[in-house]
């Protein structure tokens, strides 16, 4: 269980959580933002809390304030992930982020891994269906630098594109990957997790 939280650390959470739902943030950027907002009502140093905690502000902003457009945002969001986990089905396709934990407005990107026997295999099949995209890095979850294709796809439902990345994982770090957190979630899931979410099933 995570200790209380200062209340400055408090009103950290529910800054970053305003800035995740309305303009699209990342949790990392957006609490570095928040703390910079607020770090100069104090001297003291300024301890940033934990995304579990975030998240929480972040569900309950979503409850306050955008409870009658998110549901069908996340669909939408969660439709258009589908639709690029079946096309990459080969590659062990796992949805994560605020698309998967059921937290993401029209704002919010679409982070899917895939889990490659060869690493540059995924980017082959892009290129034989002449999918525009581009190469850059991003802190893997263990830690290290992890190549990141990035693609623009439209959504009908929302009526804006939908930028979608496709991290690249060796296929042995799949194991690693289903771990559950702390809490017993699952921080990603497969493509028939996936499609039930969208079919309403448990």
């Amino acid at each position: 269980m995570s200790a209380p939280l200062s209340p400055l650390a408090a009103e950290i959470a529910a800054t970053a959580a305003r800035l995740i739902v309305e303009e699209g943030m990342e949790y990392g950027p957006a609490k570095r933002k928040a703390a910079k907002l607020l770090a100069k009502r104090t001297l003291a140093p300024v301890d940033l809390p934990d995304n579990d905690a975030v998240e929480a502000e972040v569900r309950a902003y979503i409850d306050i304030f955008c409870a009658d457009t998110q549901p069908a945002e996340l669909a939408a969001l969660r439709a258009v992930a589908l639709r690029w986990m079946e096309r990459l089905a080969e590659f062990r396709p796992h949805l994560t982020g605020a698309v998967w934990n059921g937290t993401a407005t029209r704002l919010n990107d679409v982070w899917i891994n895939l889990f490659c026997d060869d690493s540059k295999s995924a980017e082959i099949r892009l290129i034989d269906r002449r999918v525009d995209y581009d190469v850059g890095t991003v802190q893997g979850f263990r830690g290290a630098p992890v190549d990141v294709l990035t693609l623009t796809d439209r959504s009908p439902e929302l009526g804006q594109p939908v930028s979608v990345h496709l991290v690249i994982y060796d296929h042995d770090d799949l194991r690693g990957a289903l771990k559950p957190d702390a809490r017993g979630r699952t921080e990603r899931g497969s493509l028939d997790a996936v499609r039930a979410l969208l079919e309403g099933t448990p």
